[in-house]
């Protein structure tokens, strides 16, 4: 099981429907960059691609509303909402204290196996950084949070940090073209596996800290330099 799946989402909604998919497709464009924030939500254009109604697709805004990806504004349209500050804080909150949670009880009993996938990735990681492929990056990331979490094997937990990472995973994907980011995600993401192995619970716990905590620090430098796609 992966949180990064869109499968998650779907189980806690309507699986298989219009709906659904039209809910993923666009979450997904959202979270993905495809779809910048404050972009106008084209919603003739997605019912003609994705060959559904009105219907399907009021039901997906709605939910992403809810999420505070899409906002509504009478009389204008429908719009990406802009990166806010509390929203990402407040995620980046839940993130950190379930995946500090995470690694803290799985770090004593931890498989080498699962300890060979990790550092298998990481060194992924430092290829696709040399060969500056940005999504394969991203995606290897997600695969190495992904990868914890399996281990740990508690699908409510998974589908919690699924829900946060909305607001976050926006972030990452700003900050992902930065050279330093990537470098410091490697660091980092050693650290932790570092931790692992030596099944020392309270060094994961504080290495996992480390990293999901460089997140808002960053975001802040990075506002200032593209103020236009953040909430004043």
């Amino acid at each position: 099981m992966s949180y990064s799946d869109t499968s998650l989402r779907r189980a806690a909604g309507r699986p298989g429907s219009k709906s659904g998919l039209v809910y993923d497709e666009l979450r997904d464009a959202i979270i993905s960059l495809r779809l910048q924030p404050g972009s106008r939500i084209d919603k003739a254009e997605i019912c003609e691609r994705l060959q559904v109604s009105r219907q399907p697709l009021a039901e997906a805004l709605s939910r992403l509303a809810e999420e505070r990806l899409v906002s509504v504004e009478p009389q204008k349209g429908t719009y990406v909402t802009r990166v806010r500050f509390g929203d990402v804080a407040e995620a980046a909150f839940l993130r950190e204290a379930l995946e500090v949670a995470t690694v803290r009880k799985v770090a004593p009993d931890i498989d080498d196996e699962t300890l060979d996938r990790l550092r298998l990735i990481v060194s992924y990681q430092a290829t696709a950084r040399t060969a500056g492929q940005a999504e394969e990056f991203y995606l290897l990331d997600l695969r190495f949070h992904a990868t914890i979490f399996e281990r740990l094997a508690y699908r409510r937990v998974a589908e919690a940090v699924e829900s946060a990472r909305a607001q976050t995973e926006r972030i990452r994907r700003l900050l992902l073209p930065t050279p330093q980011r990537t470098l410091n995600t490697i660091v980092e993401h050693d650290a932790i596996v570092d931790a692992l192995v030596s099944r020392d619970s309270e060094l994961a716990a504080a290495a996992m800290r480390t990293h999901l905590g460089n997140l808002l620090t960053e975001l802040r430098q990075f506002a200032a330099e593209r103020p236009e796609l953040f909430e004043p």
